[in-house]
């Protein structure tokens, strides 16, 4: 029923096991230069249930940054055989270090966690993620491999290349991302196939925040079971928390990891339930060891357990970054509120923009959607009531009328990394 038996371990024994890696974590973190001088005066004592977490100080980016390239180290670099870092080309990247055992820690994760949706040795995967910096392609890579599926590293791009390798491989697992499994059930059927007699069964999906209605409109138009995932490279990169097959949530695996949730505004921890910034502390990776690491992610825990029977808490889907909230004429908005609405309407295609601008003195919102092709017609009458009904939806959601460009189906550009959703041109 497990990959791993800790997968079902009862909850006293988890919070012994987390308790006993979170004391040798901090010992360890101390060897690097950063957390020697942040944690010098900690006494370890003081570890005696998993939430004394919240005494240790809190870990950024920004102190990531300020480190690079080795002050997190707990080793000599000799010692390491894998390096990840942030694609960004302007201002100071982040670097992510992996020692051989991190490597495998890494992909038995990532193996338990393609278990947990259904995935088993007999699968095909396909994996259309980029390879590289990025974490994602050789993060599910090495898992599929560890799980003993065949795997096939196709990386990004190529649609129609993709699409002959499902078929002559009968690929039943693919790992794509969300904005790019929407385009490739379209080229799907351009190529004169039907999405419905491919041989897929499960799609690992991630890397970018989306909707529930996102999810389903996959669902239907793959004809496919799409598991969402949550990673990110300061933390290994993918295989931290996945859903199993009841799709009610990620599994946080707590046995490598003590998640919380906090107000961003106060650092304090929220109520059960309720939304705020997940951080996260790794209690397994010798190499860089992360302690109390501000992901910016917003997620909640899901109260309960499980009906799979694992008693791994769960989160919910990401459903912004506390860094990305847009603030318009005093009122807060998320990308993902934008997204929930249009992804809920029969009329909208698979993509859309959200334009920021100055217009005067004041700045404006402007949303870019595609239409599917049957709802774009010639009648302009027909046009603007779905303009405004799209409008009206936003606003009854975001609390502000925001203007609407509709615009045909595939005509917005697509990127084959994550989708680009926001775009902002106001004047600073």
């Amino acid at each position: 029923m497990y990959y791993d038996p800790v997968e079902a371990l009862d909850r006293d024994s988890l919070e012994a096991l987390q308790v006993e890696r979170l004391k040798k974590t901090v010992a360890n973190a101390r060897k690097s230069p950063f957390y020697k001088e942040r944690l010098k005066d900690f006494d370890l004592d003081e570890i005696t249930r998993a939430s004394d977490v919240e005494k240790l100080p809190f870990t950024t980016k920004d102190d990531l940054r300020s480190q690079y390239p080795y002050g997190m180290l707990t080793r000599p670099v000799d010692e390491f055989v894998r390096l990840h870092a942030s694609s960004g080309t302007t201002g100071t990247p982040t670097a992510i270090f992996y020692t051989q055992r991190d490597i495998d820690r890494w992909a038995d994760l990532m193996a338990r966690s393609m278990y947990c949706c259904g995935c088993r040795r007999s699968d095909v995967l396909q994996n259309t993620s980029g390879y590289g910096l990025f974490t994602g392609g050789l993060g599910i890579h090495y898992g599929s491999e560890r799980l003993g599926m065949l795997t096939i590293p196709a990386g990004a791009g190529n649609t129609k290349r993709q699409i002959k390798l499902i078929r002559d491989f009968n690929v039943t697992v693919l790992h794509i991302i969300p904005s790019f499994a929407l385009y490739f059930a379209q080229r799907v059927r351009e190529e004169g196939f039907d999405p419905a007699e491919m041989p897929w069964r499960i799609a690992l999906i991630g890397a970018e925040p989306h909707s529930e209605e996102v999810r389903r409109k996959i669902e239907e138009t793959m004809h496919i079971k799409c598991y969402n995932s949550y990673g990110m490279s300061e933390l290994n990169g993918p295989g931290v928390a996945f859903e199993c097959q009841h799709q009610k949530g990620m599994h946080v695996w707590e046995d490598a990891y003590i998640a919380e949730i906090i107000d961003p505004e106060t650092g304090r921890p929220v109520p059960e339930g309720e939304v705020g910034e997940l951080v996260m502390t790794t209690i397994t990776r010798e190499g860089m060891p992360l302690i109390r690491y501000r992901t910016r992610d917003l997620t909640r825990f899901i109260p309960g357990q499980c009906e799979c029977g694992r008693t791994h808490r769960r989160i919910d889907r990401i459903t912004g970054r506390a860094d990305d909230m847009i603030i318009l004429k005093g009122v807060n908005i998320y990308p993902m509120q934008v997204e929930q609405c249009l992804m809920a309407m029969p009329e909208v295609g698979h993509n859309y923009l959200i334009e920021l601008f100055t217009e005067g003195v004041s700045d404006q919102l402007k949303v870019k959607v595609e239409i599917k092709d049957e709802y774009f017609v010639e009648d302009m009458r027909v046009l603007q009531g779905l303009q405004k009904k799209i409008a009206k939806t936003l606003c009854n959601e975001i609390l502000l009328t925001p203007r609407v460009e509709l615009v045909q189906h595939d005509s917005i550009p697509k990127s084959e990394g994550k989708a680009v959703r926001v775009v902002d041109n106001r004047r600073k």
